[in-house]
């Protein structure tokens, strides 16, 4: 398997990635793996603004969520 990095473009693909972690863990109280992985490399391949507006976003709807992910300074 080819290990694709993934990252934001815009604000639209930041929305949808919090969409796929607030369902994630609707359905499974937990992220898996997987979706960690791949929104770290977002994350850290990503524009600033792009990642702090995902940090936001998860702080604003799912603050629990935050624990999944590296701390980032802005």
């Amino acid at each position: 398997m080819v290990d694709v990095p993934y990252r934001w473009n815009n604000r639209k693909d930041v929305d949808e990635a919090v969409v796929v972690v607030l369902n994630a863990m609707d359905s499974e109280q937990e992220i898996e793996g997987w979706l960690i992985h791949t929104l770290e490399e977002a994350i850290n391949d990503s524009d600033p603004e792009l990642v702090k507006h995902f940090f936001n976003e998860l702080e604003r709807h799912r603050p629990e969520a935050l624990r999944y992910f590296a701390k980032h300074e802005f």
